[in-house]
């Protein structure tokens, strides 16, 4: 194991276990940054005007690039494997918090999930968008590895495949607007309000 991974891990992993308080809100973000992000996505989209047709394609984008960061994840962890801190690390030198399989541990799927929906926000979503779902993704990169689950090049990775995840999504956003337009449609949005309130 590298050196920056044994030293990064016990620099975060040490303070598990002595504040119940941090350990339960780590662990809170540790294991539901999806429900998290499905909440942020549903307030995001319902809270925007109804004439906004651009912000809410932004979150259609920004969901798609945690989706593909996702996907990245699964390819990479087909060819690459490495155990996670608590099946290669002697017992009593770490703390584990939460359960967790014996999957590969590289990259962290949830910083990078986290961090694809993130970056995607960081072009043109709403500013409290932007602001809350970077916020969620640094505290899940850090609760991945305070929890003891994730090595700190774990979550690199994972911050680094989801900012990637993003720009290639918005090089592509131009072929989600059908998608957009579906969701707008459904629940009389953009330029589907008027179509309404012309019938």
């Amino acid at each position: 194991m590298y050196s920056f991974d044994l030293f990064g891990f016990h620099v975060i992993n040490q303070w598990a276990g002595h504040h119940p308080v941090l350990d339960k809100l780590m662990g809170f973000f540790a294991q539901y940054a999806l429900e998290l992000y499905a909440l942020l996505f549903l307030v995001a989209w319902f809270s925007l005007p109804k004439s906004d047709s651009d912000h809410r394609h932004s979150l259609v984008v920004t969901g798609f690039s945690g989706i593909l960061a996702l996907v990245i994840n699964v390819i990479i962890g087909q060819f690459f494997f490495r155990p996670r801190p608590f099946v290669a690390l002697p017992k009593g030198t770490f703390t584990q918090l939460i359960p967790h399989s014996l999957d590969t541990s590289f990259p962290s799927d949830h910083t990078s999930g986290s961090f694809g929906f993130a970056a995607g926000s960081w072009k043109k979503a709403s500013f409290w968008v932007r602001w809350s779902f970077t916020i969620l993704a640094v505290l899940v990169a850090i609760a991945r590895v305070y929890t003891g689950v994730h090595w700190p090049t774990d979550v690199i990775a994972g911050v680094i495949i989801g900012i990637i995840s993003a720009k290639m999504v918005w090089f592509l956003n131009p072929t989600l607007r059908p998608l957009t337009n579906l969701g707008l449609r459904i629940f009389s949005y953009g330029k589907y309000v008027k179509e309404v309130r012309n019938q």
